[in-house]
């Protein structure tokens, strides 16, 4: 499939859904991935039961020189072969392997043989119609060698959402890869054998290393598994808190937002870093942390997205017909394009209670797991405090179905600023998303935002009777 055929479908696609609210945006389609449990309360961009396999793929994407002279990217290796498939599994595994290359190597095809080049890692997202999920983690890097060569890209393909773990599997991707390409695939062979480790558990690949003999690798997967795909840090280091609230806002009502940084890495964590903030609720349209330079065109589709570009196509992003988008300049620290009302979207007395305690990176603060923690927490509040008291307002029926109030619901909040934001944000198809799960059971979900709502309705009932 042609960079062109590839740009077509994805424009076709998101015209085909983009009058259905009850369903998810798509990149490009791949395959489906099994069904998990999902509750309120506990939801999360990527939701996998422990046990399941490391990843689907591991592939290498090359540069090749095509009939005009310039470079390609193409795929070169594919671990595992996958064989005996049926036709409608082959035909969307081709689809996913021909997207692949585009996401490896966004930045087109203007490269030159390199003497030196300091590895990146990025990762992309690949959704199906469904509104699953395959994560693409990458790294590229110059292989080991004489003269001037060409980069290229060790890409993992996953169902599951946890780029730390997954950074750490590329560090010893790159490793090995110093050594001998060979030398990689005993390794990925081994951690394909391997299930994936229940959150704070740890799984240990045994790999064979010239020289150095067997080593072994303990992957630790975190204990909080709603963080582990996120490095909050990111996001800090190029914006301002005051910023930050902006872009909240804004994804909080679904509009559209375009991230620029030249670094794929500073794009793709600084992306996530954006959706994660909407914890519990989950970013549910189109989702791009690089977009290919073929794709560019993309960005003025009339529905909601959270893009990243990289800031050498800034002009081309510029002769866009955007409307209504939210340009965030990740290099400079600034907005080149606003909506305009972006600072007046959030109540004003809950904003100013998530600035004061939004970290910034001048505290004293140790790990990056409790920057996370502590970043995740300040928005988490703010929707404990706005939309809490959601289960109260689900009638059920005889039957054990639930229906949402909306009415009383936005009704019960007495501070007339909160009920002005949440009449705009019971309209989203993330609300909507999540008070669908919420109506399946009337029994409470065992997540994190429950917890902080038990912990917020007992502080009140103690304040009451004090």
């Amino acid at each position: 499939m042609t960079a062109e055929k590839i740009s077509h479908f994805f424009r076709n696609s998101l015209r085909r859904r983009s009058s259905k609210r009850d369903e998810s945006q798509d990149v490009l389609p791949t395959e489906s991935k099994p069904e998990t449990c999902m509750k309120p309360g506990d939801r999360s961009s990527y939701l996998y039961p422990s046990g399941q396999l490391f990843f689907e793929y591991l592939v290498v994407v090359s540069l090749k020189k095509n009939m005009k002279g310039d470079y390609e990217p193409k795929i070169t290796y594919q671990f595992p072969k996958r064989e005996n498939l049926m036709r409608g599994q082959r035909e969307e595994e081709e689809r996913l392997l021909q997207a692949i290359p585009l996401f490896c190597f966004p930045d087109g095809n203007e490269w030159a043989p390199l003497t030196e080049y300091t590895s990146e890692t990025f990762s992309f997202v690949l959704t199906n119609v469904d509104g699953s999920r395959k994560i693409g983690y990458c790294r590229r890097l110059l292989p080991s060698g004489r003269g001037a060569r060409l980069p290229e890209v060790y890409c993992i393909i996953s169902c599951l959402g946890c780029f730390g773990l997954f950074s750490k599997i590329l560090d010893e991707v790159e490793k090995r890869r110093q050594i001998s390409a060979a030398v990689i695939y005993p390794f990925m062979q081994g951690l394909r054998e391997s299930p994936f480790p229940a959150p704070g558990k740890t799984v240990t690949i045994k790999s064979f290393i010239p020289d150095s003999g067997t080593e072994l690798l303990e992957l630790t997967r975190p204990l909080d598994s709603r963080l582990e795909h996120v490095e909050f840090q990111a996001l800090l280091q190029c914006l301002s808190p005051e910023q930050i609230l902006m872009i909240f806002a804004s994804a909080a009502l679904e509009r559209r937002i375009v991230f620029l940084a030249e670094e794929l890495s500073s794009l793709s964590k600084c992306i996530h870093a954006a959706a994660a903030l909407l914890y519990p609720f989950t970013w549910a349209h189109t989702y791009i942390p690089v977009v290919p330079e073929q794709l560019l065109s993309t960005v003025c589709c009339p529905t909601p997205f959270m893009v990243g570009i990289q800031k050498r196509y800034l002009e081309e992003v510029l002769d866009q017909p955007m409307e209504e988008v939210l340009l965030v300049d990740l290099c400079e620290g600034k907005f080149l394009k606003l909506v305009g009302d972006e600072e007046e979207i959030l109540p004003a007395k809950l904003q100013s209670e998530m600035l004061s305690s939004l970290p910034t990176l001048n505290n004293n603060i140790q790990s990056s797991e409790e920057l996370n923690a502590r970043v995740s927490d300040t928005f988490v509040q703010f929707f404990v405090k706005i939309a809490g008291h959601y289960p109260s307002h689900i009638k059920w029926n005889k039957n054990g179905q639930g229906c949402f109030q909306e009415r009383s619901f936005c009704k019960a909040l007495t501070s007339k600023t909160n009920r002005k934001f949440v009449k705009r944000f019971v309209k989203t198809q993330m609300f909507s998303l999540f008070i669908q799960e919420a109506e399946k059971s009337r029994k409470c979900a065992e997540g994190y935002f429950q917890q902080k709502l038990n912990e917020y309705q007992e502080q009140k009932k103690h304040r009451r009777l004090s």
